[in-house]
């Protein structure tokens, strides 16, 4: 526990289910107050809110498209309006498909694009902005992906998203370094999330992934809400502009383990 964050807010995008619920939780168990944003789930973002009540914190829901100026404004000041200010963003909503890249619509190209990387930098738009007028030490956490350096083909643009989101948070720590405003990436490797559920309830598809992962195992959502509790944390308060994996190893080169190549 991070007892300097306790009565702090955070604004948590994507937040009704999977590793947004688990980040938002673990926020609520740190007794934070957390806006738990959502687009289409509003019974998983009041599960969510109700969970981060259970736990000792205080939670909102609030519906909004991420991709949209309109819609981070709105998470901003739905934080101010109801508990006062915002100290911990985190850009954490997005999605993906698979397509083979010479058949991938525009359509589908745009709207992950829109969610993974334009969400991003609108979400951290307002929120560098609400830091820097308030001189605030702020802090932005965004949820990237092993992708971001493992190509992985078949989702050519989900790996383009997460690829932009590592330079733009590289460079807006760099911007920001001066004023104390922290920005780190998390990258996520195989997590049992509800999107992955059905794969990862068939044995084999658990081991074929599981194989790629030197620890052998498929990751749980509240082992990325404990990195995310500590980049909000007073204890990485020398740490920005990194990608912290939480990925069991994926991104180690794994089929060279045991002095394989």
């Amino acid at each position: 526990m991070y007892t300097e964050l306790a009565g702090k807010t955070a604004v948590v995008t994507g937040g009704s289910k999977g590793i947004g619920t688990a980040i938002a939780k673990r926020f609520g168990a740190e007794k934070m107050n957390v806006v738990v944003n959502y687009f289409s789930d509003s019974k998983g973002a009041e599960a969510a809110v109700k969970i981060i009540e259970e736990a000792g914190g205080k939670g909102l829901a609030v519906q909004a498209n991420v991709g949209e100026e309109a819609g981070a404004q709105k998470l901003l000041d739905a934080a101010i309006n109801t508990f006062g200010s915002v100290d911990i963003w985190v850009n954490n909503a997005g999605v993906e498909n698979r397509s083979a890249t010479h058949e991938l619509s525009l359509e589908d190209w745009n709207r992950v694009i829109t969610t993974n990387l334009t969400g991003v930098f609108l979400g951290s738009k307002v929120a560098l902005k609400y830091f820097v007028d308030n001189g605030k030490k702020g802090n932005i956490i965004n949820m990237s992906s092993v992708h971001e350096q493992i190509p992985w083909p078949g989702f050519a643009h989900y790996a383009a998203s997460k690829g932009g989101v590592k330079l733009f948070t590289e460079t807006t720590a760099m911007e920001y370094a001066k004023q104390n405003i922290r920005v780190n990436n998390i990258g996520p490797g195989a997590i049992n999330t509800p999107i992955n559920a059905k794969k990862f309830a068939d044995p084999v598809q658990y081991e074929e992934t599981a194989g790629m992962v030197p620890m052998h195992r498929i990751g749980d959502p509240e082992e990325v809400a404990a990195a995310a509790a500590w980049l909000a944390s007073d204890e990485s308060s020398y740490v920005t502009g990194v990608t912290l994996f939480v990925d069991g190893g994926m991104t180690l080169y794994p089929a060279f383990q045991d002095g394989k190549g």
